[in-house]
């Protein structure tokens, strides 16, 4: 099964990652789509801007891959981030974990999540009303 790991700057929608990383073997996929919100720490929000450096996010989203892969028996993972402009209710993340059991694809998506935000040299811009 294929893995994907890519920067984009067309919109990400729920399921683009479903059928990419789901195999006839699998019992689970598990996804996050992270969002953007219309506030941060009580102040409110106009919109996001994503910058990335996007061969080296790659390289690194695909390190989680392969770590997630020797932590857990999962199948696939994928891993979309958006560039750009990103509006209130925009996806700017969408992870996707399939196994044949749910347990795994649960912690390796969360861990893929929090790592992607520890590692990848993504640089958020936030907006506000004011």
């Amino acid at each position: 099964m294929p893995d994907l790991y890519q920067i984009t700057d067309e919109p990400v929608k729920p399921g683009d990652l479903h059928d990419v990383v789901l195999a006839d073997s699998d019992g689970a996929v598990t996804s996050f789509a992270g969002v953007v919100r219309d506030n941060t720490k009580g102040r409110s929000t106009r919109y996001l801007e994503y910058d990335v450096y996007a061969e080296m996010a790659e390289k690194e989203m695909r390190a989680i891959g392969e770590e997630v892969k020797s932590r857990w028996e999962v199948d696939a993972v994928g891993i979309l981030h958006g560039r750009g402009r990103m509006e209130i209710g925009d996806i700017s993340v969408l992870i996707a974990v399939s196994s044949p059991h749910r347990k795994a694809s649960l912690e390796a998506c969360h861990f893929a999540i929090d790592r992607l935000k520890e590692t990848v040299p993504i640089w958020k811009k936030e907006v506000w009303t004011d």
